[in-house]
């Protein structure tokens, strides 16, 4: 790697970090991408150099925070399986459902955003929404195509990620109806819920009911980077 590509990689990496301060300290609305330039001690325009939008600085960021996360890396390391694909849905239940109970209401913050952006121009959704095909996809489309082989699921239409993205925008819209402290649309028999959601899209994703029963209930082995007493991945 030459001395030059270096030097660009470091400077992304110090655009980054100066990108992160700011946005802890101001949110993202508080922050504009002069204050990043200035906190990274460069020119506005250099920084536009390598990143074009204050919402490209934060979705990258937003990746970096996913690929380090120990339980994705965890999750992502896994075989192909029908027991993965269940393990995925859910885990994308589950996170979508508890995204209004986190105390420092920074994810729901964020799905306020992401929603907002959609509403707007949808850049930074079109950011995130890539990060997440190219973190999630393989490993969904993957398992699923390990599904249909053994005869765990049936072949629902010719592309696997509408899949994936029917069960993630169901979800989105979901963890939505939840964010208000009086939520805005409310489900009944909500300890109930959270199963009968994994039911329905694992259902929707082409699964038969007798590997719903069988894997559904079953006690996943905890992911690798979790502590070994952590029975349940939730994140």
């Amino acid at each position: 790697m030459s001395s030059l590509r270096m030097t660009r990689d470091l400077r992304r990496e110090l655009i980054l970090g100066a990108a992160k301060r700011c946005f802890a300290r101001n949110g993202f609305a508080g922050t504009t991408t002069k204050s990043v330039a200035a906190a990274a001690a460069i020119s506005e325009g250099l920084l536009f150099k390598h990143f074009p939008s204050k919402s490209a600085l934060y979705a990258e960021i937003l990746a970096q925070e996913c690929e380090a996360d120990p339980v994705l890396a965890g999750f992502l390391g896994l075989p192909a399986s029908t027991e993965t694909l269940v393990v995925l849905i859910r885990n994308l239940v589950a996170h979508f459902l508890h995204v209004s109970d986190q105390p420092d209401e920074e994810e729901a913050q964020r799905l306020r955003l992401l929603i907002t952006s959609q509403l707007e121009d949808g850049e930074f959704a079109r950011l995130v929404f890539e990060k997440i095909a190219s973190l999630m996809g393989p490993q969904f489309c993957a398992s699923l195509d390990r599904a249909v082989a053994v005869g765990d699921a049936v072949r629902v239409g010719s592309d696997p990620m509408n899949l994936f993205w029917l069960a993630h925008q169901t979800m989105l819209m979901v963890a939505l109806g939840r964010l208000p402290a009086i939520h805005s649309l409310t489900f009944g028999g909500e300890q109930d819920f959270e199963r009968q959601t994994c039911e329905y899209i694992l259902r929707g994703i082409g699964l038969n009911e007798a590997v719903i029963a069988a894997h559904l209930d079953r006690e996943l082995s905890p992911c690798p980077a979790r502590a070994e007493n952590d029975r349940e991945c939730t994140r």
